[in-house]
């Protein structure tokens, strides 16, 4: 009798506890999460906002599902992208736009990660645009565009095809019609056409940081001398105006301007503010030391960066090869017309079609890679614009162009 009793407490103890069990809730050995929010701040040109968006937009839709994204865009100058982000890298932007003379510096302090995967990239993007955004032949960015330089844009009302040749022609017409050819001469990166095929040379040094400049010689064929005479010269002409890029197309479209110097990243504007008029070719000759010389220009292409402190590299590098896709530089053409980096989409009949492209080949013959440190910019700049002032304290020009080359060269 008391086996069975026992018995009988056992069997209700174990009721009682399998009751107990089944009040509380079991836990599930699936492993539950919400879907990735993935932060990523992109840089790049306040005119390219509305054409990042749009492709920001598609990439979202693209990768619905697999994470959900936060992509905030800030205007950012990709000329001194490099400045901004390198002073605080961890804070800076994931993904960025920038001029390619700024790799080799970002690579050096650690902004650029190497390119693990490369070697698609390389074969759809031209070899030029490649080797631009390369460091000792290891890829560190993405090319977007190859069409970093600048050429002539003019309103064929007022010029012919022989009058483009010469500025000195070009500014006189202008000055009859009491219109303006325009140029930046507060940007360095312009004032480079009046040096570059002189003889006097400026460019980096072997360590990559600094500049030689030899802009102030008093020796050769042509001096330093001689080139900012004929800057004071040009500068004298009513038929000239020193303007920003900002300038010069406000001035396009109030038609005060008819003609001047800039790159394809105005080509839609100036097309619709000139229309059939609208012209673009090769930079004019100008008058120095009794001769003709071929206006020179910088060349380059624009690069898409990962920034190599950032919090989600794979999502940035997915998007970074988003925004240079052979598609997204399709649209980008269509849309700001500027030249492809990738090799199907710069071989388009569009693309081969775009006068801005065409003036932008014609001018390549004379133009030269940028590569300068940044010592270059601000030496080069003051000169300049005491040049596009005419020298107004009358202050002797071999000593501001020794100045200048000290600048550039400083360490």
């Amino acid at each position: 009798m008391k086996k069975t009793c026992f018995l009988l407490a056992c069997v209700f103890l174990l009721l009682g506890l399998l009751t107990a069990c089944g009040s509380r809730e079991v836990p599930s050995t699936r492993h539950e999460t919400e879907a990735e929010i993935v932060k990523l701040t992109v840089w790049g040109a306040e005119e390219d906002e509305g054409l990042l968006q749009e492709l920001f937009a598609s990439f979202q839709s693209h990768y619905a599902g697999q994470a959900s994204f936060q992509i905030t865009f800030q205007p950012q100058s990709e000329s001194n992208c490099k400045d901004a982000l390198l002073g605080d890298l961890e804070g800076g932007a994931d993904v960025f736009a920038f001029a390619d003379d700024q790799v080799a510096a970002l690579a050096a302090a650690g902004g650029l990660d190497p390119i693990v995967d490369s070697t698609e990239i390389r074969n759809v993007s031209l070899s030029a645009a490649v080797e631009a955004a390369s460091v000792g032949g290891t890829l560190y960015a993405y090319p977007l565009t190859a069409d970093n330089g600048y050429f002539l844009y003019y309103n064929k009302a007022y010029f012919s095809d022989d009058d483009i040749q010469s500025l000195d022609r070009m500014l006189e017409l202008a000055a009859q019609a009491g219109r303006r050819v325009t140029m930046d001469w507060s940007s360095a990166w312009y004032v480079y056409s009046f040096f570059g095929n002189t003889g006097l040379t400026v460019g980096l040094n072997e360590d990559g940081l600094t500049n030689y400049c030899t802009w102030n010689s008093a020796e050769g064929p042509i001096r330093g001398v001689d080139v900012a005479e004929a800057m004071l010269a040009v500068a004298a002409s009513p038929g000239f105006a020193s303007m920003t890029d900002q300038e010069f197309l406000a001035g396009v479209q109030n038609g005060s301007v008819i003609a001047g110097v800039s790159g394809v990243w105005n080509a839609v504007a100036i097309q619709e503010a000139w229309g059939e008029d609208a012209g673009a070719a090769k930079l004019p000759t100008y008058t120095c030391a009794g001769e003709q010389v071929q206006m020179a220009s910088f060349s380059g292409c624009k690069l898409i960066g990962v920034n190599a402190y950032s919090r989600y590299p794979e999502w940035a590098a997915r998007l970074a090869e988003w925004i240079t896709s052979e598609e997204s530089q399709r649209l980008r053409f269509e849309r700001r017309g500027q030249g492809p980096a990738n090799i199907n989409a710069a071989n388009s009949p569009q693309v081969q079609a775009s006068p801005a492209i065409a003036a932008l080949l014609a001018q390549s013959e004379f133009s030269q890679l940028q590569r300068v440190g940044g010592k270059f910019w601000d030496p080069v700049s003051e000169f300049a614009l005491n040049m596009a002032a005419g020298n107004p304290a009358g202050g002797s020009l071999q000593a501001q162009l020794d100045r200048l080359a000290e600048g550039v060269a400083a360490r």
